[in-house]
């Protein structure tokens, strides 16, 4: 059984310390998808971490792999060391080129979407007017599938996502989104986003963020009364786990350079106070008390292996090319 976090954040910030990771291998994870970068983040911020990143990965190889296949996450979890990919949320970073989904990819971005909550040029945010996906984005979306990167769909508008997931021909996740049918918010996503989701044959990752679940300190079982819901609604195997725990390091400015408004990007019209410093999360030992969480919101055990990691692992090997 792998154990997949589809996604985290680090600061975005070159002297990041990856010590959270070592935490999250501690806690049983195979492998995380960690942020590099949004909507709101210039390039040059995001290939700044990308090195660094990647440069931390490399001078640890008894703590950390590079994930670039399914196999290097299956020989990580055989020798106890943490497999790591890189996701991108957002199209802004890929500057209007299809072309540039590839480079991020063969920089270590095994997943992205297209919009952060606002809308762009390519797509829709959640918290923005609806528009549809543009032009553009059916290119972006052609980009993704044919770079063997995972197309994801948190953050994006529903009408949008709906449209992505009509259009790509491989399938599509939500890396960190929750059912709006439990919790009222506009980062929670419809019963008609998720059976589009299971109908391309993608996951639905449940997010430990509070205001997602509508506890203000959530733990394991709201976690895993989210993940039963979309159980119940398309199956088992449609679900997975993506906490999106923000490991803050207060010492590290990590905010985008220049004119840069956190109440745009995180309206309070939208449900968010102060940007999102008022969001808690589940903690850490979330993924010790999951197993047993999913298992008394009625999973099998077959199925509480499948939403831990191997939902995931199935979408990477058939999504997955190697660079």
């Amino acid at each position: 059984m792998i154990h997949w976090e589809a996604h985290a954040c680090l600061p975005l910030h070159p002297d990041a310390d990856f010590s959270p990771l070592d935490k999250l291998r501690d806690a049983g994870v195979h492998y995380v998808s960690v942020n590099v970068g949004m909507d709101m983040n210039p390039v040059a911020q995001i290939v700044s971490v990308l090195a660094a990143f990647r440069a931390r990965i490399a001078a640890h190889p008894e703590r950390f792999v590079l994930a670039r296949s399914v196999t290097d996450i299956e020989r990580a979890a055989a020798t106890g060391v943490l497999a790591v990919g890189f996701d991108l949320e957002g199209a802004l970073p890929l500057l209007g080129q299809p072309d540039m989904v590839a480079l991020y990819r063969d920089l270590g971005v095994r997943q992205m979407h297209f919009a952060y909550n606002r809308n762009n040029p390519v797509a829709d945010g959640c918290h923005d007017i609806e528009r549809g996906l543009t032009p553009l984005g059916r290119r972006m979306v052609e980009a993704v599938n044919r770079a063997g990167v995972l197309m994801d769909c948190a953050h994006t508008g529903r009408r949008c996502s709906l449209d992505i997931m009509a259009a790509s021909s491989q399938p599509v996740i939500f890396s960190h989104a929750n059912p709006l049918a439990l919790v009222e918010h506009g980062r929670n996503i419809s019963d008609a986003q998720i059976k589009a989701c299971a109908a391309t044959g993608g996951v639905v990752c449940i997010s430990g963020v509070s205001a997602f679940l509508g506890m203000r300190q959530p733990t394991a079982d709201d976690v895993a009364r989210h993940a039963a819901y979309v159980a119940g609604l398309v199956g088992a195997q449609h679900v997975g786990i993506g906490l999106d725990i923000s490991f803050r390091q207060d010492a590290l400015n990590d905010n985008p350079p220049g004119d840069y408004d956190p109440a745009y990007w995180w309206p309070r019209s939208a449900g968010y106070d102060s940007g999102i410093t008022s969001i808690t999360y589940t903690p850490l030992d979330t993924w010790q008390q999951l197993p047993s969480a999913l298992e008394k919101a009625g999973l099998s055990a077959a199925e509480v292996a499948g939403v831990m990691g191997d939902n995931m692992l199935r979408v990477a090997r058939q999504v997955w090319q190697p660079s």
